[in-house]
């Protein structure tokens, strides 16, 4: 169905979502390359120290044997000291490189309804259903690409050298070492090299899924809008009730202004004036049918109208509602004032003389 392609990116809301469930493009291919070579060369970097500790242990250990009796204790010391110059440091660069790559791929993530216990997590028929899946299965044939590509490099790496390696077993025990070691290193470092490469490869594949998993519908990106702004139609319908409260507001305005400046059918402008004002300030203003509305409520309020063209297009333009006039049309305004200020004073001379 139409309705059902996912062809929008995922809104950060979906992010955020995603993410607060555990969901992050990570590969842990990645991680643990990195915790590898990490451990490689710390091992390389402690090599010749570590050997040197290695022996003095055994001398130590043999010397002991030969002056008193053997202790117990002597099997937790030797343990310990494989501990302190091998494993301990080895692991720990291991470990802090795969978390330092983890966080890199997708920063620090707490999902706290991961924690949550799921009786399908302990759930032997939900395991084998894992286990005898298709996707399973792609994991496993994708598993033996990079293994395949290994083993090849190290029997390459053997059958090339084996007549040297077969011949060095007449050499000292330290040339011997030598020469295997040499070798093996290079197996190494070129199994390496493809787990990093396959490593890279994973990443940008699992990163390509999981936006292709993020992906909404239309009908989705709609949902989602309504559920985080709002339904249009109400707030369409908010938009027209605050627009009609504000009309109305202004409508009633109308009645403390000074005068109304009109063009005859199209504008209409309402200035408010007064000794305690600097300058005339706009509580009014309208096109057409707001205008008739305008011109109606200073009927109704017998507030005066004066029909000026230039001077309503230029007020209607340049001045907004509770704001003063410019300062380059005071001069007009001023003018206008004043003949409703002669027109009153005349009308209550005249009101007086009758």
């Amino acid at each position: 169905m139409a309705g059902e392609n996912k062809s929008e990116q995922a809104t950060p809301r979906r992010r955020q979502k995603a993410r607060e469930q555990g969901q992050v493009a990570r590969s842990p291919e990645l991680g643990s390359i990195f915790g590898l070579c990490a451990a490689v060369l710390v091992l390389s970097w402690q090599f010749v120290a570590g050997i040197g500790a290695w022996r003095g242990t055994w001398r130590w250990a043999l010397t002991s044997v030969a002056s008193e009796e053997v202790r117990p204790a002597w099997g937790a010391v030797l343990c310990a000291q494989v501990a302190l110059h091998w494993l301990v440091p080895a692991l720990s660069a291991c470990f802090g490189m795969a978390l330092l790559c983890s966080v890199a791929q997708g920063g620090v993530v707490f999902a706290p309804v991961l924690l949550q216990p799921k009786l399908e997590r302990i759930s032997p028929t939900s395991k084998l259903k894992q286990i005898f899946s298709i996707a399973s299965l792609m994991a496993l044939g994708k598993s033996l690409i990079p293994a395949t590509a290994m083993t090849y490099l190290a029997v390459s790496v053997i059958a090339r050298d084996w007549n040297i390696m077969s011949g060095s077993a007449s050499l000292r025990p330290s040339r011997f070492s030598s020469v295997l070691a040499s070798r093996l290193l290079e197996a190494a470092w070129k199994c390496g090299l493809v787990l990093f490469l396959w490593s890279i490869v994973d990443f940008f594949a699992k990163r390509r899924k999981f936006e292709s998993d993020l992906k909404m519908t239309q009908q989705e990106v709609r949902e989602e809008l309504k559920e985080s702004e709002g339904n249009p139609q109400i707030k369409a319908r908010i938009r027209k009730l605050q627009r009609q409260v504000r009309r109305k507001r202004m409508l009633e305005d109308v009645a403390k202004a000074a005068v109304v400046i009109t063009n005859p059918t199209e504008y209409a402008i309402a200035l408010e004036y007064s000794g305690k004002l600097v300058a005339p300030v706009v509580v009014a203003k309208g096109r057409n049918l707001l205008a008739k509305e305008i011109k109606q409520e200073a009927l109704w309020n017998q507030v005066p109208m004066v029909e000026n063209i230039p001077l309503a297009h230029a007020l209607y333009r340049t001045a907004e509602i509770g704001q003063a006039i410019p300062a380059k049309l005071y001069a007009a305004v001023a003018e206008v004032l004043a003949f409703v200020l002669r027109a009153q004073a005349r009308v209550k001379a005249a009101g007086g003389v009758r």
